[in-house]
């Protein structure tokens, strides 16, 4: 499991581990019943600190993405795909919205953006 962290991100560290983790959880590179690296080992690798791991951990963990057994460690939870898809669609409608706020900003009309996506999306269907 490779996870990249950047010091220009606006995004906080703790929240790079858990956006990274849940893309390879969601993408299949990690399943069910994986085990995670240990807050520690985590910490060590990426030269960060422990509070930083265990504050990711806990937000996998309440989002439903992991689960800590005492003494045994984090795995990855069995995910609902019910589940999976609507995280894929929550993350697809903020990344929208920013791609929005940035067209508004240039002055793109709705049909200039209808017409972006469905370049970027693969064309239309009755093509």
């Amino acid at each position: 499991m490779d996870i990249i962290l950047t010091n220009t991100s606006d995004e906080p560290i703790y929240q790079q581990i858990v956006t990274q983790i849940k893309t390879h959880i969601m993408n299949g590179t990690l399943c069910a019943g994986d085990a995670l690296p240990s807050m520690r080992m985590l910490a060590q690798q990426l030269r960060i600190s422990v509070i930083t791991t265990k504050r990711a951990y806990e937000e996998l963990e309440r989002d439903g993405f992991i689960e800590s057994f005492a003494g045994k460690g984090c795995f990855v939870k069995g995910q609902n795909t019910e589940f999976l898809r609507e995280e894929h669609i929550r993350q697809t409608e903020e990344l929208l919205s920013k791609a929005c706020e940035r067209a508004k900003q240039c002055d793109l009309s709705l049909e200039e953006m209808k017409e972006m996506l469905e370049l970027v999306y693969g064309g239309t269907d009755d093509e």
